[in-house]
Order: structure tokens, then sequence, then C-alpha cells
């Protein structure tokens, strides 16, 4: 297809369509195992513009790949026609109805952020994946999809009342619940709609043909069942002789995955919130066959939710900064455990129901261990669960949890039995499978663990899921629970359903989309399943060599494979974390970790150039990177974009050439050094609108943004002429003095010191430029040297057991991460990271000791809130400065619930990323101060953070050490 074709389309829409490589790339893959380039993607803003989108695919012959966050694990969203993203602009909550419990809302909409909204009214979306804080509705709908609470809720099937499509004749249709007199009258029209009713009910009320559905399709308790297209649920309609009212064709639409229909606006039946109490019983298993024992007795009782874990998915949250603290609950070394959450409305409800179920438990006596939790820590607990299915793609190596036959279902009386010959096939394959998920509701996500870039694993890969494909149609199952059939299973449909069933199927699909032009290869004449992967197949693995130590993940590209598409980045800022804060400003899957790691996937395995760094798009897709590390944590995966940044800007910067702005950045301490020794002359240029601003015009800095002061000051002398009165004698520390406490935070410097002597601390100080800002620019030789030189005398403060305690969270941090890239000797750098300390880690390890506490501080009463640095939401924990500033007894403390500020070091100084930046401090974080009584102290540890807070609010923000300094009794 010519580009003056494509270019003809975009021009009549009111959206985008854009067909740049990057983009292409972006949209290859989703969670899945596949890779395929479409040739566009489209971002619609109207119905108007996806019926043109529907009408250049019917006239071209180009298939329309629907796609919402793109989380599906079966590829679903891989196609090679034009990809069409409803998540930017088809995001509108349309319509609540409080009386009928019953919203209306567009296929963009997340699902917890629907139920942010709905809980004020009582109200709630109850079917929840794993994926929820970013999986949307549309998605939610395409993939019939269940979650934790099926066994209590239902599935996404059953929320449904209506859908609001475009029909692959471009005209508009909504699918509800029609009654028999509607129904005839809908029949008895004759456009494209009609067709639809009379086909369908020509098919129907075929009564050999409802008996072959009857007969063939999976058992009807199996309430997660996306096994083709759900006809079997039409068949529950008086239509067809069934007990339902009417007719409602939503229900077949419901688990088609985009291939009938575009869907436009979902109306979807609601539930009460859960009641207010509930707790968890977490038991334990010694074997996996005890814990299966134990899943039919347990459901006899009203649980919220029934899920599972195995040991596979339990150590791999010991690796995950942000899940290992969730992992409070686990007794031991269990085979596997049971999560069994049950709700009431009153204290004495509830505890019968603990009670009765830990009696249960109890009288099997199979579980080692039962603790029962409550309040937030049920929370902590499905977090863990949930971040499951990312964690998975933390095995290091090529070697990885596959998704193929992770989606069984079958009758929970089956379950066991299931299992054990499910086993016994893993074991003829040499197998270890993974085992977790929704046991409650027969549903165990099983995973081989495969090499799919190698070929014998790829006959694996069909064998293992012919094999499961067949042992589950022998128990009547479903192959397709929630994750649905999309590439992976769709082959499969006609052993699971029958062939006269799988004709009938591909019926169905002529009748609404007779050209094909709805996510083809989806569900009928599917792709093949083992074809189209995101990796050559026996391909030579590319050298890189990279300056940066990628050893831990086998090397940069496959540090870059761990990304395994589940999105994680993709939650907005109305959700709990940091990741990503340019997405949220830009809601671009560019500036997502997943958008990075596929960009440096694909251009590192089929570079253009020599250097394969060398790349326009890589440069494009790291641009907003803010290097905040939140990705370090967050994702579950723990790919560290941060990291890959920095290695990819120097490898692409010896290729180009360094910017000038890039070397006054990264040479910034140099000048401060420099600006310090006339610090009056430097500060009086920087605060002339001519002066600064032909300074800020010359060095690419937005003109809006206030340049930092610098100063000269004596830290020694000063720690000399100390009044030191504390009456304790404590151990001896290093206050160490970075870059940016040397000459622009100065006060800082001073309070420390202050603070440190009269708790008692005996004060050395040491004074070191980190290399933060050769790091931020990709400078990493400049970088490495500075690491080896601090490491030197470093080493000798861990040797002596002197901790090393730091002020700037950027500049300390990286002795505990980057360092350990940039050295070699290993035993060193692990012996400085475990020596190096953020100021406030020390204080309140200090205050768990016994050694500081209230009696040395104020009893006034003041308010604080808190922002911390984004390195240290990743690499330490925020508790730490908030257990801190709790010290004096009278301080009220609150953490702001904030991403990144959106300063970023360097980042927000830069005039092109400026109006970023200040979008992203403006979602949160300048809307909390500004709203905060003009009394209350702002908290910021980091020097950007405290810049950025006074540029977006005009609100001095102090360091917490300056607080507690200014606290003393």
């Amino acid at each position: 297809m010519t580009d003056k074709i494509l270019t003809h389309l975009e021009e009549g829409l009111e959206g985008e369509l854009r067909t740049d490589k990057l983009l292409k790339v972006l949209y290859a893959t989703d969670a899945s195992v596949y890779r395929k380039i479409p040739m566009a993607v489209a971002f619609p803003k109207t119905n108007e513009d996806i019926k043109r989108l529907v009408h250049f695919a019917k006239t071209h012959k180009v298939g329309l790949i629907p796609r919402t966050a793109g989380t599906s694990l079966a590829g679903q969203c891989v196609g090679d026609g034009i990809v069409v993203d409803v998540s930017k602009h088809f995001t509108e909550i349309i319509a609540l109805d409080k009386t009928k419990k019953q919203v209306t809302v567009q296929p963009g909409v997340i699902r917890d952020e629907l139920n942010q909204f709905l809980k004020p009214h009582g109200l709630f979306f109850g079917p929840n994946t794993s994926t929820s804080n970013r999986c949307m509705i549309g998605g939610m709908v395409g993939n019939n999809s269940s979650g934790t609470t099926s066994i209590q809720y239902g599935v996404t099937r059953d929320k449904v009342l209506s859908l609001k499509t475009i029909l692959s004749d471009g005209s508009e249709a909504e699918f509800g619940t029609l009654e028999l007199e509607d129904f005839n009258s809908k029949q008895n029209g004759n456009n494209f709609e009609s067709s639809l009713y009379k086909n369908i009910y020509k098919e129907l009320i075929n009564k050999e043909i409802a008996k072959e559905i009857i007969e063939n399709f999976p058992k009807p308790e199996i309430h997660r069942r996306n096994t083709g297209y759900a006809v079997d649920e039409l068949l529950k309609y008086e239509v067809f002789g069934g007990p339902e009212a009417g007719l409602n064709l939503s229900k077949l639409l419901a688990g088609s995955e985009g291939t009938l229909a575009f869907t436009t606006e979902i109306t979807l039946q609601l539930d009460d919130l859960p009641p207010a109490l509930s707790a968890m019983v977490v038991t334990h298993y010694r074997t996996l066959e005890d814990c299966l024992m134990d899943v039919a007795p347990v459901m006899e009782h009203p649980l919220q939710l029934c899920e599972m874990m195995d040991r596979v998915i339990l150590d791999c949250t010991k690796n995950n900064r942000a899940q290992m603290a969730n992992r409070f609950f686990v007794d031991g070394d269990p085979e596997a455990l049971l999560m069994l959450q049950v709700s009431a409305h009153n204290e004495e409800e509830l505890k019968t129901s603990i009670d009765n179920l830990l009696n249960t438990i109890k009288k099997s006596g199979l579980s080692y261990s039962s603790p029962v939790l409550f309040g937030d820590d049920i929370g902590k607990a499905i977090e863990l669960r949930k971040a499951g299915l990312g964690l998975l793609g933390n095995i290091v190596g090529d070697m990885k949890a596959v998704a193929c036959i992770e989606d069984t279902a079958v009758a929970l009386e089956d379950l066991k039995d299931f299992i054990g010959e499910f086993s016994q096939i893993m074991k003829g394959y040499g197998q270890k499978a993974v085992y977790y998920a929704h046991a409650g509701a027969g549903e165990l996500h099983l995973r081989p663990i495969l090499n799919l870039k190698k070929s014998t694993d790829v006959s694996l890969f069909r064998a293992i899921t012919t094999d499961v494909a067949k042992l589950t149609k022998k128990y009547r199952g479903s192959f397709s629970g929630e994750h649905g059939d999309g590439i992976v299973r769709a082959e499969f449909i006609s052993l699971m359903v029958g062939e006269k069933n799988y004709e009938l199927l591909r019926r169905v699909k002529s009748y609404f989309d007779p050209n094909n032009i709805f996510n083809p290869g989806k569900i009928v004449d599917p792709y093949p399943m083992d074809e189209s992967f995101r990796y050559e197949v026996d391909r030579q693995e590319p050298e890189i060599k990279t300056l940066l130590d990628f050893s831990d993940s086998e090397g940069i590209l496959k540090a870059a494979e761990k990304c395994n598409g589940s999105g994680d980045c993709r939650k907005t800022h109305h959700m709990s974390g940091g990741m990503c804060p340019s997405y949220h400003a830009t809601k671009n899957e560019k500036d997502t970790t997943r958008g990075r790691a596929n960009a440096l996937r694909e251009f590192l395995t089929h570079p253009e150039k020599k250097n394969a760094f060398d790349s326009k798009e890589l440069k494009e897709v790291f641009d907003l990177c803010l290097s905040c590390k939140a990705c370090a944590s967050e994702c579950p995966s723990n790919v560290d974009v941060a990291t890959l940044k920095a290695e990819f800007l120097y490898q692409y910067q010896e290729a180009n050439g360094y910017p000038l702005r890039s070397k006054l950045f990264a040479y910034n301490t140099r000048l401060n050094r420099l600006g310090s020794k006339v610090a009056g002359f430097t500060n009086a240029v920087y605060d002339s609108s001519i002066l600064g601003g032909a300074l800020k015009s010359v060095s690419g800095v937005a003109q809006k943004r206030s340049l930092p002061k610098v100063y000269s000051f004596n830290f020694d002398r000063y720690l000399q002429n100390i009044d030191n009165k504390s009456i304790k004698e404590l151990k001896k520390v290093v206050l160490y003095i970075d870059e940016f406490t040397r000459y622009l935070d100065i006060e800082v410097g001073k309070d420390a010191i202050e603070l440190l002597s009269k708790l008692g601390y005996e004060v050395e100080l040491f004074y070191a430029e980190s290399g933060r800002t050769y790091l931020s620019k990709g400078f990493l030789k400049q970088a490495k040297k500075l690491a080896e030189q601090n490491s030197e005398n470093l080493k000798v403060f861990a040797e002596k057991g002197w901790p090393v305690l730091g002020l700037e969270p950027s500049a300390i941090l990286s002795f505990r991460d980057e360092y350990k890239r940039m050295t070699d000797n290993t035993k060193t750098a692990e012996a400085i990271a475990n020596n190096s300390f953020l100021i406030e880690e020390f204080l309140s390890s200090e205050i768990e000791k016994g050694i500081l506490d209230a009696s040395m501080f104020t009893e006034d009463a003041k308010d604080v809130k808190i922002h911390n640095h984004c390195h240290q939401k990743a690499l330490s924990n925020q508790k730490v400065t908030f257990d801190v500033l709790n010290l004096p007894k009278n301080y009220k403390v609150t953490i702001i619930p904030s991403g990144c500020c959106g300063m970023a070091g360097s980042f927000g100084y830069e005039q092109e990323h400026y109006e970023v930046s200040m979008k992203i401090g403006g979602l949160t974080l300048f809307p909390a101060v500004t709203k905060a009584n003009p009394k209350t102290i702002i908290a910021a540890n980091g020097t950007s953070c405290r810049h950025q807070i006074f540029d977006g609010t005009k609100r001095m923000a102090k360091h917490p050490v300056s607080i507690l300094k200014e606290a003393l009794a």
C-alpha cells in the first residue's frame, strides 16, 4: 500500500494516523510472545474516525486491530493491518444511573479509575484482573475478563448490558436486551443490523445445532469460558427456548476479541460495594497436591476470593524491590499457598466467618500454617498475587514461563484430577511448570518454561499446548478461561468445541464481518500459533558491548527483553506509584517502560548501523525518560530504563558527538565550583533578566525556569565550631558532602552537621562528586572514573564500619546502584553499597534501636507534608522520612501521594522539556502543596524537587534534616 493512500486516510481523520517506524515497532507486540509489524497505528478521536477506518479497511482489504492497554496475553492486539488504539481519546465516563446501578463508559476507561469514580456512590464494577490499575473496560469486554473476584461477582460478560458499536459496513448499532416484539421488529428490517438477527436466529433455532453446542461446549458450570464465540450463552434466551427474557447479542460480542464489531460505548451493571470488613486466611502447604485437595472444602464457604501461588512465583517475589515487603505473611518456604478472603458487615459476623473457615482448614489437616490478615495487609497480599504474572519475566536468560496453556479452566470437582494428569504431561516433557491464580474458579495459570528462541522449544511449545488442549477437552473444560484465544489458542477451538460448532463460529464471523476486517487471524481462520514470535528462532544472538555492566541480566539486550508487556507502566497518576511520569503527562506508549524496552530490543536486534544504538528512533523513545528509576522497583520484571538510557546516551553520543548543553549539565559541578569563587557576581548574572535570559538562550534552558544560586562555604570550619551540647557520645558517622550540597544547598549541609553533632554523633566529612550529572547525560567514562576514585575512599569507611550518610538521594544512592555497574571489584562495590545510607535511613534505624527519641525535640505542634525523591522511592523507601519527621511528638506528618516532581535533575531546565516537566508536577504534587495551609511545612529531600516545588507553587520546601534541626529541643 502506498504512503499516498495512507496520507489521504490520515487527512480525513480528526485523530492521528502514524506510519513511522517507531510507532509501528511499539505496537507490534502486546503481553504475548508474538510480534507483527502493523502498517499503521490510528488514534481515533470520534465515531466518525472509526467509520472512516472501517470504510478504508473494507475498501483496501486491511485488518483493523482494536487495542486499549495492550496487556493481552494471547496475541489479541497484534496484527499486520492498522492497530486502532482507543486508549487515548475514548476515555469518558458517559453516564451513571444510581437507581439502576448502571454506568455507561467509553472503551478506554481504566477499570480501577472507574471504581474510584463509583466508590462515593457505594457502587463498583466487580471483575478484577491483575492488570486492573491500567487495563481498560473495552479490553475487558473483548476478552471477557474475570480476575480474582469472579467467584463472587462473576465475569465481565455477566455485567455487560449493552454495547454501542460500529459494524463492518460502517453503520452504528446498539446491542442490548430485546424483548420478543423488538426482536421480531429487528428481524424484519432490511439493514445490515437486521441481517445479523436473522442469521443468528436461523442458526440457533435449529435444534441440531443447539444440541451440538450443548454437548460439545465447555461444561456450563465453568463460568470462566472464552473458547470461541459464546453462542452457548445465547441459548439461554427465550428466543431460543431458554429461561431469560428476549435476546441480548452483547453477550456474544463479549469475549469476541473485537472480531465482530468495533465497540464505542459500554453499559455495565454494577454491584454494591463489598462489606467494609474483611479478613484473609493464607493457608500454607508443603505439596501442591495438599493445596489442591483443600480447594473444594474451603469453597464451601462464601469466599470473596480463593487464589493460589506456588513456590516459583513466591521465589520471584524475593528479588523484586516493590514486592519483598509484601511477603511479610509468608511462613517458611511453602510449595504453594491459598489466599482465602471473607467479608462481613460487622466484627461478630467476620469473626464467625474466620472461625468457620479455620475449622475447615484444621479439619483437613493439610495446611501447616494459616495466618489471618486484616486491613491494609490484605491489600499487600493481593498486590503480591497480582504481581505474579509480571514477576515471571524476572527469570534471567532466555528461558521464560510462557503463556500458552495458562488459561485452562475446569469444573471444581475436576481440578485435582486435571492437575494430576497435567503434571504427568509436564513431567513427560521434563518441565517444572508454574502454578498460580484462581483456584476457587477451577482455573490455574499453568506455564511451561521454554526458550522460544530455539526451534526445539518452539516444537515443545506446540506439542505441550496440543496435549493440554486434549486434556482440557477430556474434562470438558475451557482452554481459554479468561485470557482469550488470540493467536496462541485459536488453532485449538475446533478441537475444543468440535468441527460442526467451529463451522458455526466461522459462519457467525462471516455474518458480522464478511470482509474479515475486524482483527483477522483471531478465533476463526487463525494465524499459526508457532510463528510470528518476538524473536527470530535459532538466530545468532547479537553481541553488544557496553560500558556499564549488565551481566546480572546476561547483557543489555536481555535486560530489555525482560519486559514481557504486562504494561504496569501504563497506570496513570491516579494510581499509587510513580512509573512512568512522562506517560502520565503524554499518554503515549513510547513514554512507558514497556515502550522503551520494546524499542531498545527491536533496534538492538535489527540494527541499521554498525553502532546499534545510533538510532533516531531510540533517541526519540528515551527523550522524555526522566531517569526516575520508578521502573527499577515498580516494574515486576525490574526493567531499569534509567540505566538503559544512560548506556544508550553514551553509545549514541560516542557516534554523534556530545552536545554543548549536555556538556554544560554534565560538567555542572565544575562550573558551580568556578561560579562559587565569585558567588555574588554569578548569582547577579543568574538573576538578571537580560544576562540570565541570554545565558538560558545560549544553553537551551527554559526562560521560565529559575536558576539555582551558587555558594562558597567552609564546612570543615563550621564543623569545628559547632557547640555540641549533647550529653550522649554516639558512634562515628561520615557525612557525605555531595556536589549539590557543597555548592548549591549549603544550608542543608550546615543543618546536617549541626543536627548530627547535637544528637551526639562524631561527624567526619567526606567530599566527592558522585557522578550523577555525568550519568544523567550519558558521560559514562567520566562517571566511571569518579566511581573508581570514590570507591577507594568509600571502601575505607566500610572497612572501619563508619556509615556514610547522604543528603541528596540521587548522589548517595548512586553508591548503592550505578557504582555496582561501573567498578570491577564486586565485593568492594557490595560493601560500599551496604555502608551507604540516606541520612533519614540512618536516623530511622537509630529510632528503632531506641537511641533517638522525642525527648530530644520540641513539643510544639506543626503539620508537615512530605514529597520524597524518586530514587528514594525506588531504591529505599518513604517510610524512613515519615518516621524521622514524626520524632517531634506533636508533629503531624503525611506523605503526599505524588510520583516524580517532574524536574529530574537537568530535565526540567531544558527548554523543550519544560512544559512536560511542569505538567508532571501539576498532576499531584503542585495541587497538594498549593492546597496545604501556608503554615504547613513542605518537606522534600531532593534538591531538584525543592527547586521544582518553588517554581511550580512559590512555596519553599525544606530538607527533612533542616526540619529536624529546627525542632531540636
